[in-house]
């Protein structure tokens, strides 16, 4: 009879103690799952980035088939691509893509001002409807980023998660937020 209740009692902290492995584990992994989504939604903002800033030379060679253009207009829209594939955060993307959203704005309206010839090229209406849609492909991956980053966050915020999240140090990620002066969208037409 004794062997039976020392049975029972180490059957039943054998059940505790998986059942606590099983907490933590599940937990751990759920909040790994959480945190990558975040990270692969970040790439996805800066594959659209990237994917904007390599429009770029189309519109370059476009252009410069009906003028010479201004350098240094020129030489920011380069440098604000540039800024893009070096971005590493959702704060340097969304600064990197305000400064290429500025630079765009004043050198294709500059361009297309100067030239309105250029508005009925064919290259130049498609790259306009290219741009367009990758616009709001950016949009649609800013979106799905931030949903993440709010389902990640409150997973690490809510009991019992939390306590996990402190233990693994699981940290706080950041929305992605605009820039104050980028509320207006660059005014970019043909």
């Amino acid at each position: 009879m004794k062997g039976k209740k020392t049975l029972i009692v180490i059957l039943v902290i054998l059940v505790i103690v998986g059942f606590i492995i099983g907490f933590f584990a599940g937990g751990y992994n759920s909040l790994v799952k959480a945190q990558t989504a975040v990270e692969t939604k970040q790439a996805d903002i800066q594959t659209q980035l990237q994917r904007r800033a390599d429009l770029i030379p189309n519109f370059v060679a476009t252009v410069k088939g009906y003028t010479k253009y201004e350098q240094d207009t020129l030489t920011a829209v380069t440098e604000a691509r540039a800024s893009v594939s070096k971005a590493t955060n959702a704060a340097s993307l969304s600064e990197a893509g305000d400064q290429l959203d500025k630079a765009i704005s004043v050198w294709v309206n500059a361009v297309t001002e100067a030239y309105p010839e250029l508005k009925a090229n064919s290259n130049y209406i498609a790259l306009q409807d290219e741009l367009s849609g990758t616009e709001n492909r950016i949009a649609v991956a800013r979106r799905d980023y931030n949903e993440a980053v709010q389902t990640y966050n409150t997973m690490i915020k809510t009991f019992p998660k939390n306590i996990l999240a402190g233990m693994f140090n699981f940290e706080k990620a950041d929305f992605f937020a605009a820039a104050e002066d980028s509320q207006t969208v660059p005014n970019v037409e043909f």
